[in-house]
């Protein structure tokens, strides 16, 4: 570590570093020091010293599928490539019916886990897709069902005069296991009125996952990051997740989640290069030092990028996808049809110098390849 630091010309990047490697919480301010003046190399080394530290070799996926119930949405985000009026040729609806053919087209695959998110659809409250997921769970019990953001949530339970705490447990009766991260964007008040003014406040989504994890509801949280934010707002936005993960713990995985450009109304700004996405994941994994998993979720970066961020902090592929998400590929990705079988997931992992493990939602290791 002598030789290390000795390379470290800039004092309070120095200092910092110090503390990263004797496990010692940063500040906001450090936070935002690194993303200003740290070079890329040492953020590389700072995050690797973390996801080490915290995962050691092991790169986690995990084999699951995704249903999109619709992308019809009382909401127009303007990031948004995926919302589309209900007469649009390239909107759908799924009926329940629907949805259990694709999950039974899953009968007889060692997948663990069904994704259900999609648009907040004006006619289907809490109770639609309560039925929705007691069906899948009759069908296959073992399936865990990781649904809705706090965003649909907040519309379905909310829009037939529910509590929150009231909804998530008819949820949870229902069979709801775990809820996914999205519709966090951006924390910032006066960037979400810019980006997304219509939907939930940065205080309800997260006091929607709080009241989630009071229930014994683990979830995820996401960034959308790249467009309007700046890197205060980076900052803030993990430290409320920080802070809130020290209340309950109940955070499982943190995925940062690019501005894509196509089809939306913020196309013109364009998109950060993988220099900054690189940058992004490391001082996510520095910061966010007590949730537990960084995950590159590559139906979004691509393969290769996601590939690459596991040398930049991140520990978690997300899963095999099997072509069952377009919310991605709708905003420009690079993966236009996601899917990876599981060898071709193990190779990427091994590829980058670390071990690949099969996990389920909850990250218990089902096999090390």
């Amino acid at each position: 570590m002598v030789d290390f630091l000795q390379y470290i010309d800039d004092s309070p990047t120095k200092g910092i570093a110090e503390k990263i490697y004797n496990n010692q919480r940063i500040t906001p301010e450090e936070g935002l020091l690194l993303f200003r003046k740290a070079d890329l190399p040492l953020l590389g080394i700072l995050a690797g010293i973390v996801r080490k530290r915290i995962n050691k070799n092991l790169v986690y996926f995990n084999r699951n599928f995704h249903i999109e119930p619709t992308n019809k949405c009382v909401y127009n985000c303007r990031f948004c490539s995926y919302h589309k009026p209900a007469d649009d040729p390239e909107s759908w609806e799924f009926s329940i019916e629907q949805m259990l053919e694709i999950v039974k087209k899953f009968d007889g695959k060692a997948v663990t886990e069904v994704h259900i998110v999609g648009g907040v659809h004006p006619d289907h409250d809490l109770h639609y897709y309560g039925r929705l997921i007691k069906r899948i769970k009759e069908h296959r019990p073992d399936l865990h069902v990781k649904a809705f953001s706090a965003i649909e949530l907040d519309y379905m339970i909310t829009s037939v005069g529910y509590s929150i705490e009231e909804g998530l447990t008819i949820l949870k009766d229902y069979g709801l296991d775990s809820i996914p991260g999205g519709g966090a964007e951006i924390f910032n008040e006066e960037v979400r009125k810019m980006i997304c003014d219509e939907k939930a406040s940065s205080d309800l989504w997260l006091r929607i996952h709080e009241t989630a994890h009071n229930l014994g509801i683990p979830s995820n949280a996401t960034i959308l990051y790249g467009h309007i934010e700046s890197y205060n707002h980076r900052i803030d936005h993990m430290d409320r997740l920080r802070k809130l993960q020290d209340k309950t713990g109940g955070f499982k995985a943190f995925i940062p989640l690019k501005f894509k450009m196509r089809n939306n109304n913020m196309s013109q700004i364009g998109e950060v290069n993988i220099l900054e996405d690189l940058r992004n994941y490391a001082v996510s994994r520095i910061f966010l030092d007590n949730i537990p998993h960084i995950k590159a979720y590559w139906p979004m970066s691509g393969r290769d990028a996601a590939q690459l961020s596991l040398s930049f902090g991140a520990d978690d592929m997300d899963g095999t996808i099997d072509d069952t998400t377009r919310i991605y590929s709708m905003a420009g990705s690079a993966e236009e049809n996601p899917a990876l079988t599981t060898e071709e997931i193990c190779k990427l992992i091994r590829d980058a110098g670390f071990i690949p493990v099969e996990r389920d939602t909850l990250y218990n290791i089902v096999k090390q390849w």
